[in-house]
């Protein structure tokens, strides 16, 4: 059964990233920044997201689809991907530990998935996830 969550989404060598935060957080800038670094978009704000076995998929609403909002510009296109796996979940609400013990997950639709907390208010935003998919997100089948 699909689910709608509040994330921005984008892929990286067909993985997909959900960004979750509280609205003003930088969900869309974090990803425009992606994006610039190579990475497609998969969803703005909202994304739909598919339970297939243990795996979850990630595809955007079809009223948004290949739409971003970047705050003072306006509603921007964008190329976009669909049905990636979701690899990793990046909570921008969370408390950030200097060195984490270990990584956590977080359940979504009713699939654990990796998660980090990151400030995407940082410079370093973009690196230190994909930094964190390399090194905690989900490997393809």
């Amino acid at each position: 059964m699909n689910e709608i969550v509040h994330a921005t989404c984008v892929a990286r060598n067909g993985r997909a990233i959900l960004i979750g935060g509280r609205s003003g957080s930088g969900k869309s800038d974090l990803a425009l920044r992606l994006i610039d670094r190579g990475a497609m978009l998969v969803s703005d704000d909202y994304t739909v997201v598919t339970p297939v076995g243990d795996r979850l998929l990630a595809s955007a609403p079809t009223n948004i689809q290949g739409k971003m909002e970047v705050r003072g510009v306006g509603i921007l296109d964008y190329e976009t991907v669909t049905d990636i796996q979701v690899c990793l979940f990046v909570s921008l609400d969370g408390d950030i530990d200097r060195l984490p013990a270990a990584h956590s997950s977080v359940t979504v639709a009713g699939v654990p998935v990796p998660l980090v907390n990151v400030n995407s208010l940082e410079a370093s935003a973009p690196l230190k996830v994909e930094a964190a998919l390399d090194r905690f997100g989900l490997t393809l089948p």
